[in-house]
């Protein structure tokens, strides 16, 4: 039941990733009817990393994370972890700029970070958490 909820998370999530990736190329500003600060956001120096849209990045983020949940094996949940522990700290860092740096509040951007924690907690309670089936499979 876990898994299939960080599934559902994760293309909600790769909806918000595809979505502000095809706005950042086609130049376009992204629909921002509650905070105002996503055209601010999207076109800031923090947009980017190592010239690379932070969007972009998301959106490969969220692939690994549903590449990860197609296994449900110790090691295919790890990587589900790992990946979303990483993409919390990321989301975190990109919310601190938000706030601290730009002043601007993206809302598609929140809705990620959003994601992002719901899968680390869903993702870590899967590795926390034995099955019965792995429970008889160890004894």
């Amino acid at each position: 039941m876990t898994r299939v909820a960080a599934i559902a998370v994760a293309l909600i999530g790769l909806g918000i990733a595809t979505y502000l990736t095809i706005v950042h190329y086609t130049g376009g500003a992204p629909v921002c009817a509650i905070a105002h600060g996503c055209e601010t956001v999207q076109k800031s120096d923090y947009s980017k990393l190592g010239g690379v849209p932070v969007a972009v990045l998301g959106l490969l983020g969220y692939i690994g994370i549903l590449a990860a949940l197609i296994r449900d094996d110790e090691n295919s949940r790890s990587i589900a972890a790992f990946l979303s522990i990483v993409g919390f700290g990321f989301s975190a860092w990109l919310t601190y700029t938000e706030l601290a740096l730009i002043n601007a509040i993206c809302i598609w951007c929140v809705g990620s970070a959003i994601c992002m924690t719901i899968l680390a907690v869903l993702n870590v309670s899967r590795v926390l958490t034995v099955s019965p089936k792995e429970l008889a499979h160890v004894r």
